[in-house]
């Protein structure tokens, strides 16, 4: 046996037993599935990775038996994904495939220090950056106490539209929430029209699908909505009370993709509660 095939068999046996034991770390509530009363391996099924992945059970199995077969970026960025793996458990994992991260765990190009600093300069006005996916990148810390405890939160959590369905301190705060999580689904199916083939959008509306049983009868209907302009949201903050702000979209690149969301108060109660709050958020460390 030559060298190079006795790395590729050694890479193929660690990238078994690696995926074997963040599968097993996993608990099915954290990826939004039911435990249920039979279960009895810990962690993930293969079957479920498999699932939550969008690759087929079989094709999964292989993976994890060290077969011999051929694993594209793309799947490898599903496998991260579903597993949960933070920066450094995905860059073992494409090196232990031998593959090339198309989207290596590195801050957001977008998230620039001048952005940033941006963000800090609006408050006592909330604001953020956001992707089409509803993905919150970057916020300052008004924005991050407007409607719950973002910095508590998972990166991963931190999706506006998985925070409108699942996190109850979320959608308490908001004060049109029918209308709101309505909106934000017919928005999401229509920007997801450009993105069906990305793991990263697949797994979201998997989750959502998954975790959200309001979610699922809204997605059923099959509202589509473009996104429109300026509005003014109501938000009932636990710390201040009510919060007429009007929002606008600064857009950072195409209209599908990042925009900073700014939010100004609409009236005088409103600005005087903002700077309250900003006076009871903690500094950043």
């Amino acid at each position: 046996m030559s060298m190079a095939v006795q790395e590729t068999d050694i890479r193929r046996h660690e990238l078994a037993a690696f995926l074997r034991s963040r599968r097993e770390r996993i608990t099915p509530e954290q990826v939004g599935l039911a435990r249920g009363s039979r279960r009895r391996t810990p962690g993930l099924r293969r079957e479920e990775v498999a699932q939550l992945s969008a690759v087929g059970v079989t094709w999964y199995t292989w993976l994890e038996q060290a077969r011999s077969i051929q694993v594209s970026a793309q799947v490898l960025d599903a496998l991260a994904r579903a597993l949960l793996l933070d920066r450094s458990e995905r860059a073992h994992l494409f090196a232990l495939a031998g593959a090339v991260d198309p989207a290596p765990g590195t801050p957001c190009p977008t998230i620039t220090p001048a952005l940033r600093q941006m963000l800090e300069r609006l408050e006592p006005y909330p604001a953020c950056v956001q992707n089409g996916r509803y993905d919150i990148l970057a916020y300052n810390r008004v924005y991050g106490h407007l409607m719950c405890d973002l910095d508590a939160l998972a990166p991963e959590d931190r999706n506006a539209m998985w925070l409108a369905f699942t996190n109850d301190e979320w959608r308490a705060a908001l004060v049109h929430r029918d209308e709101t999580i309505r909106m934000m689904a017919a928005k999401f199916r229509a920007a997801m029209a450009e993105h069906l083939a990305e793991p990263a959008w697949k797994t979201l509306l998997r989750r959502l699908r998954s975790a959200s049983p309001e979610f699922r009868e809204i997605w059923e209907q099959h509202e589509v909505v473009a996104v429109v302009g300026d509005r003014t949201k109501r938000f009932a903050n636990p710390r201040v009370g009510l919060l007429n702000l009007e929002y606008t979209n600064l857009w950072l690149g195409p209209s599908a993709g990042p925009r900073l969301v700014s939010y100004i108060p609409v009236d005088e109660e409103s600005r005087d509660r903002l700077e309250r709050l900003h006076g009871l958020v903690p500094a950043p460390a």
